[in-house]
């Protein structure tokens, strides 16, 4: 299994840690400096693999992504001041040292992927219960928080319960967790409406300051980590493939899933996939900061 990448630069000034899927992580030289610098790769993950090539221009795209976002949402978060060294400017940022908490923070506001298939078993979505009759891409009656716990590093991320969050970070904080998460996906989603955009699921992840304090984290409201359709497409389509066109790495899954049997390593992208998902990133982009 392929989870990480040793194509992570060479940055004066600041020593490498860790190179996850998609992003490499930096500590300052300098002893007294306990910044982190967080820069997004080009890099591509799908089924667990990190696949090549990359995707063009994606690490500087996300990233300003999440910058514009980290603006619009007035919760703390790990951004920190100071000068981002010239090789990865469009592409990194310098953030608090944090203690990252153990919990992805999904919420989701519509149904479909993994939480559809647990509906048309159950009828619930991560052990909720939902109404009956509900569609692949339907829109549920309100926005539901369905945690998972971040797995180490090559495992997979498990579903759990809000009680099991409890257990984990105790009863006020997992309370904090779940209500920041709601409390920000609603904004974010209205914000996306406005764009003609719909905000179908996201994912969360949060940290603490020295002081305690909760602080947003990692990348936010990105195509890697969150859903997006187009609102007037939603209302059209006839069928879940139009509805549900994302402006994210489903073209890449989409593609792999036609052209490898997951056996073994993955084949190299075609070319057009590259352009065509960094065409979606791009356009994403433009539509929700114009």
């Amino acid at each position: 299994m392929s989870t990480s990448s040793n194509d992570a630069v060479s940055i004066p000034g600041w020593r490498h840690l860790y190179s996850g899927k998609v992003r490499d992580l930096y500590a300052s030289e300098d002893a007294a400096d306990t910044r982190i610098l967080v820069v997004a790769s080009d890099r591509v993950s799908a089924f667990d693999f990190v696949l090549s090539p990359g995707i063009t221009e994606k690490g500087a795209l996300l990233t300003r992504l999440s910058r514009w976002w980290f603006e619009q949402l007035d919760f703390p978060n790990h951004l920190s001041d100071g000068e981002i060294p010239d090789a990865v400017a469009d592409r990194a940022m310098l953030a608090q040292s944090l203690e990252m908490l153990p919990i992805e923070c999904v919420v989701r506001g519509y149904i479909t992927g993994t939480g559809w298939l647990e509906y048309q078993e159950s009828g619930t979505v991560c052990g909720i219960p939902l109404p009956a009759g509900l569609s692949n891409g339907d829109r549920l009656p309100e926005p539901i928080f369905t945690p998972a716990y971040k797995a180490p590093m090559g495992e997979h991320d498990e579903n759990i319960t809000f009680e099991r969050v409890v257990e984990l970070v105790g009863a006020e904080r997992a309370a904090e967790l779940r209500d920041a998460s709601l409390s920000l996906y609603a904004r974010a989603a209205a914000i996306a409406e406005q764009h003609g955009l719909i905000l179908a699921d996201t994912k969360f992840e949060f940290g603490t300051d020295t002081e305690g304090t909760l602080r947003l984290a990692d990348e936010v409201l990105t195509s890697d980590s969150s859903r997006y359709w187009d609102a007037a497409t939603w209302e059209s389509g006839t069928t879940p493939a139009e509805r549900m066109a994302s402006f994210d790495k489903q073209i890449v899954r989409d593609w792999l899933a036609a052209n490898w049997d997951k056996q073994g390593e993955p084949p190299a992208l075609p070319d057009q996939i590259v352009q065509r998902t960094a065409d979606r990133y791009r356009e994403l982009i433009e539509r929700l900061t114009a």
